[in-house]
């Protein structure tokens, strides 16, 4: 790369990846750099502990009462019914636009750098969980179902990603981002959101041969980015970089339907006649009622948490604690329930996770593989490790940090305010 020198902040996300597996065995690149930065030992999630509202709140540096967004599926008020709706789906922001007026309720990192430089995401996940990293199109965005630049051009064949969903599609895409990043003269920040571990998780047991494999490989395209910073900075270029994951995972022994138990508890009537909903997110779930439906489902909820299965039922004066607010109807959320055993690899602790409510027979679900969504230890906890100037090689932070301290840490590195953000700067070196 030609030209004068420029600051560049880079961000490696490796989905699903918990800090447990992070060694010299399985992950030996992410292992090393954890000697030549910062290691945050004490890094959060948000809740639910998913990638989507994970997304949302790594871009607006704010939890989900801030920038709206609830979780992987969300109830919206579709014409005086709460309606669930996916938030993965690539058309979901524009129901959710359609609904509140509006998608994210606070500024992207690809909106607040714009007189700076350009944004540009790289994702593998769900289309929801990338477009939300930049909802209003003031960068770009790369992703299988559809690839757009700024102002939300549709980028046409040759230009977008077409890739697979796998290890195989995260290689492809992080050759591409590589070169993008090294070749590119605007850039002022490069995302790059791998969709494994956690997409062979979702398949198969944590500690399988796929799981290892899938560390090893999502641990190979960390490779390659670093070797791409080593090149950017041997260039004079200032560069931040950042690689961590959205949460970790969990094992699920079984599903349980959250609506089916509601219903039993005497409020069926109200799922259906819109004025109740249950949004399941995995090993956690979301509980939306109107006005006139929230005492009896309130009444309801004391049922639900006497439920062998559920570990906690947080009501609506407690959201706060949990990131959330009285906003689109929601009134409660669910954190599922632990079994004290190990699965057949020996990974210790079990889940029950929320079944897709109201569809009665979930034997077809899978069990015994991997999980995330709610409170639990291991899937509230990812890894962040911070490399540049600003960072001593080798050194660690004790300070609680989470996912919406990411996007103040970069704005911070390119000098750009971070005003209004729930998250602040990671600590720098003294």
């Amino acid at each position: 790369m030609s030209g004068p020198a420029k600051t560049l902040a880079i961000l490696t996300v490796c989905d699903g990846l918990n800090p447990d597996w992070i060694n010299k065995e399985h992950t030996p690149v992410i292992a090393g750099l954890r000697t030549e930065g910062m290691w945050c030992a004490d890094h959060g999630s948000v809740f639910p502990s998913v990638t989507r509202n994970a997304s949302a709140s790594l871009t607006t540096g704010c939890r989900s009462v801030v920038h709206g967004l609830h979780g992987n599926t969300m109830a919206l008020n579709e014409k005086g019914r709460l309606v669930v709706r996916d938030v993965g789906r690539p058309d979901f922001r524009h129901y959710m636009r359609r609904a509140t007026g509006a998608t994210l309720r606070a500024p992207s990192l690809a909106e607040r750098i714009k007189k700076t430089g350009v944004a540009a995401a790289y994702s593998n996940v769900s289309p929801g969980a990338a477009y939300f990293l930049d909802p209003e199109h003031f960068g770009w965005v790369y992703h299988r179902a559809g690839s757009f630049g700024p102002g939300g051009e549709a980028l046409p064949n040759g230009r977008g990603l077409d890739v697979s969903h796998d290890s195989a599609g995260d290689q492809d895409m992080t050759a591409r981002f590589c070169d993008d990043v090294a070749t590119r003269p605007d850039l002022a920040l490069g995302i790059l959101w791998l969709s494994n571990p956690d997409a062979t998780m979702h398949l198969h047991p944590l500690g399988s041969p796929e799981h290892l494999k899938a560390l090893r490989e999502a641990d190979a395209c960390v490779g390659l980015v670093a070797e791409t910073v080593s090149r950017l900075r041997a260039r004079g270029h200032d560069v931040l970089f950042l690689v961590g994951s959205d949460h970790g995972m969990e094992t699920v022994c079984g599903y349980k339907d959250i609506q089916a138990e509601l219903a039993e508890a005497g409020v069926g009537d109200a799922f259906l006649r819109g004025d109740a909903a249950v949004a399941p997110q995995g090993s956690g779930a979301l509980i939306y009622a109107s006005p006139e439906a929230r005492p009896r489902i309130g009444d309801a909820l004391k049922f639900l948490a006497g439920r062998p299965w559920v570990d906690r039922v947080i009501p609506l004066s407690g959201l706060h604690e949990v990131g959330h607010g009285p906003l689109g109807g929601l009134v409660a959320a669910v954190d599922m329930g632990r079994i004290d055993e190990a699965n057949p690899f020996g990974v210790p602790g079990m889940r029950w996770g929320a079944a897709k409510s109201g569809k009665g027979d979930v034997s077809p679900l899978p069990t015994g593989t991997g999980i995330h969504g709610g409170l639990g230890a291991d899937e509230t906890r990812p890894f962040l490790i911070a490399l540049g100037r600003d960072y001593a090689p080798g050194s660690k932070t004790d300070k609680r940090t989470g996912l919406v301290d990411i996007a103040p840490t970069i704005l911070d590195f390119l000098n750009i305010s971070q005003t209004g953000m729930e998250g602040g700067p990671l600590p720098k070196r003294a």
